[in-house]
């Protein structure tokens, strides 16, 4: 029997060595687990010919996505990112030392910052997801756009299942 990837060999020699677990689950994620590390790379070069990280695409993005004036506070992007402040704050120090965002205090609530997209910044972010999305749609070429849609759909599906209010449910190990 051929196998269709390195996690269906694994699959097979952990079948065979214990018969009495099922191992579908494993093989799913072993699946997402080396896409994430597969197509990772690709995503990150794609990032590097505009000079940025993928963090950094992340905080531009975001900024981007929030429309004129193209403001957000440290706290709420690093919610959005789930990411701590003091990562934020790495990041944004970064992303402010190559001009592509501003940082001021906030007229309104002197005890917050406010950060904003500068124009390069803006046309940073606007030509790096034009290229993004591109390689993105490449990177899915191998399927068709009902498979596409099906793994969306199901990805989607247990992402709400794993993010949702309460796990309580979930189970430990």
């Amino acid at each position: 029997m051929t196998e269709r990837d390195v996690v269906q060999q694994h699959i097979r020699q952990w079948e065979r060595e214990r018969p009495d677990l099922s191992f579908g689950a494993m093989a799913t994620f072993a699946r997402l687990g080396r896409l994430a590390a597969v197509a990772g790379p690709m995503i990150a070069e794609t990032f590097s010919r505009h000079e940025l990280n993928i963090g950094e695409f992340d905080v531009l993005a975001a900024l981007r996505r929030s429309g004129e004036p193209f403001v957000l506070t440290p706290s709420t992007l690093a919610k959005a990112m789930m990411l701590s402040t003091a990562a934020m704050t790495n990041r944004l120090d970064r992303l402010q030392a190559a001009g592509l965002v501003d940082r001021r205090l906030d007229p309104e609530n002197r005890r917050s910052i406010l950060v904003s997209l500068t124009a390069a910044g803006r046309t940073t972010v606007d030509a790096a997801v034009v290229e993004h999305v591109a390689n993105e749609e490449s990177l899915l070429a191998g399927l068709t756009a009902g498979q596409r849609q099906t793994l969306d759909d199901l990805l989607a599906t247990l992402l709400a299942s794993l993010e949702g209010p309460t796990r309580s449910d979930r189970p430990t190990l």
